[in-house]
């Protein structure tokens, strides 16, 4: 992902997170994918201010799953498959086009790298599980 930003425009918008940590490692797992090429062209031309609307769609999706998930809402639930849908619509319109099936991994990849779940389990222990989840159950039911 190209981020045309300053470092004081990312310490800014992302604290003490570096988004350029991974870069190495995401385009050795996904450089020659469509999606990865794509994602790079769309963000190439982001400004702060996109990227701080991302940051806060992103933030508001992932505060509204811990609700639901601390409510006892289940993952299956109308809310829960929304909130999934929502994410997944978030990722197509800033990134690249999610199809159900890599919504779904991306869902699975979540649980499986103990960084993204520490990512969601930071304020809320078994929240990524639930996302990975509520994903599964909206990629079935819009299949």
């Amino acid at each position: 992902m190209t981020m045309n930003l300053s470092p004081d425009d990312k310490r800014e918008l992302f604290g003490e997170f570096n988004p350029d940590q991974y870069e190495d490692e995401a385009r050795q797992r996904w450089g020659d994918t469509d999606a990865y090429k794509e994602s790079a062209r769309r963000t190439s031309s982001y400004t702060k201010d996109d990227w701080a609307r991302i940051k806060s769609e992103a933030a508001e999706n992932t505060a509204r799953f811990g609700d639901a998930f601390a409510s006892g809402e289940a993952a299956d639930s109308v809310t829960a498959m929304d909130l999934a849908e929502a994410h997944r619509q978030h990722i197509s319109r800033w990134f690249y086009d999610c199809p159900l099936d890599m919504h779904r991994g991306l869902g699975d990849m979540y649980v499986a790298d103990p960084r993204f779940t520490a990512n969601y389990d930071t304020d809320r222990p078994g929240l990524a599980q639930y996302i990975r989840d509520a994903i599964h159950a909206n990629a079935e039911r819009m299949s």
